[in-house]
């Protein structure tokens, strides 16, 4: 009956984290022992003072519907975080809290792109932005990045992808399968590049920003007073907070694109959750320092996964220098047959991971680069390194 259904949603392709984790889940019912490193979520439990506040906000009779674009209080805590970390003055009228960062994200392409715009993704880019971009009738426009060059695009690949229909640049830093970050350097380059384009608008996806090992200091594209007026930062506490359900992202935009937003959103899903909002009041007021023991953790557990993969031929590592992925290239794989199992693509590797070594992964494909695939190490350090070892006997 998909005659009876859209064409937007018949060529709409499913998130491959969500259905490589589906996938993982039907082998755990079946009974096999399947390790999980497919979906980008902490393994922490979110942190007691924030789960504290949620309760209060409870037990204080928060249970109406909230403001469209969030509570006030919430909004307060937002500019607040956005001058501390960021550098970035907003007013309340500039902020939209939506129901995680993807809505957000979501939020922004339908207020701004037309039929035929062009938006400008430096691959890998997170999964879902090329799908956002598309049911918003625009033109995902790659550009590719090599592990060479810790998968950041250059001024000069910028210049060569804009064209007279170019509308936005989308971007995440740190990078979202990647791990790379750009820095305030690479950041103003581009920068410079798109002075020349005053049409363009940027999305600067930072919800990673607070995992990050200390080599490249966060930088923000909207901090640059010659691109603030049209740069959108988008973030959420997902990642850094361990805070994945409970589903609060926001911006931080131009006023014309915040209202805009606000004015999708009042149509779509209102205002988020009550109770989620009076939490994440706390979580960002509070100094971010109060969630560097995941960082911490994190980053031994970086450097664990690389020392094994890099025993590992036939993949090839950088080292990321954010978030909690790797992203080898495993290209020297491609055109091999691997236990009777031919391995044409990354997507082929990837479910050859999957069925034969019961460690769940994520094509590169996903991502506009089908060398790789992304290895999560948001999991416990015995889990990585029975998860490696599995993949080092699969692939020998």
């Amino acid at each position: 009956m998909s005659n009876q259904l859209s064409d937007r949603i018949n060529s709409l392709v499913p998130s491959a984290t969500l259905e490589m984790a589906a996938k993982a889940r039907e082998l755990r019912a079946e009974g096999k022992d399947i390790i999980g490193l497919s979906l980008g979520e902490p393994d922490f439990k979110t942190p007691d003072y924030i789960r504290e506040a949620a309760i209060q906000a409870i037990n204080d009779g928060y249970n109406s519907y909230t403001p469209v674009d969030g509570y006030v209080e919430l909004k307060d805590a937002i500019i607040t975080k956005f001058k501390r970390d960021n550098d970035i003055d907003y007013d309340r009228s500039q902020i939209v809290v939506s129901t995680g960062a993807k809505q957000a994200l979501y939020n922004v392409a339908q207020a701004c792109l037309n039929k035929g715009d062009e938006v400008i993704l430096p691959c890998p880019y997170w999964v879902s932005y090329s799908d956002i971009v598309k049911l918003a009738d625009g033109v995902p426009v790659e550009v590719a990045t090599s592990i060479e060059n810790d998968f950041k695009m250059t001024p000069e690949q910028l210049e060569a992808a804009i064209t007279l229909k170019t509308k936005m640049l989308w971007y995440s830093s740190p990078c979202n399968p990647s791990g790379s970050i750009y820095s305030k350097e690479e950041l103003r380059a581009l920068a410079d590049v798109l002075q020349k384009h005053p049409q363009i608008v940027v999305v600067s996806d930072e919800i990673y920003e607070h995992i990050n090992y200390g080599v490249t200091e966060h930088a923000s594209m909207g901090a640059f007073e010659d691109m603030y007026d049209r740069t959108v930062t988008v973030n959420g506490v997902a990642k850094a907070f361990a805070m994945t359900g409970w589903r609060i992202g926001y911006i931080g935009a131009p006023n014309y694109i915040a209202r805009a937003c606000n004015k999708l959103q009042g149509q779509v899903t209102s205002g988020a959750n009550c109770i989620a909002q009076r939490a994440v009041i706390t979580a960002l007021l509070e100094p971010p320092s109060r969630v560097q023991y995941m960082v911490d953790e994190f980053k031994n557990r970086r450097k664990l996964i690389l020392e094994l993969l890099n025993n590992v031929p036939g993949f090839k590592c950088n080292e990321p220098q954010g978030a909690f992925y790797v992203y080898p290239d495993i290209s020297a794989f491609f055109g091999k047959t691997l236990k009777e199992k031919k391995i044409n693509n990354a997507s082929d590797f990837a479910m050859y991971l999957l069925e034969e070594a019961n460690v769940a992964t994520v094509t590169g494909d996903a991502f506009g680069n089908g060398n790789s695939i992304r290895i999560s190490y948001a999991a416990s350090v015995d889990e990585i390194k029975d998860a490696i070892s599995r993949i080092a006997s699969a692939v020998s």
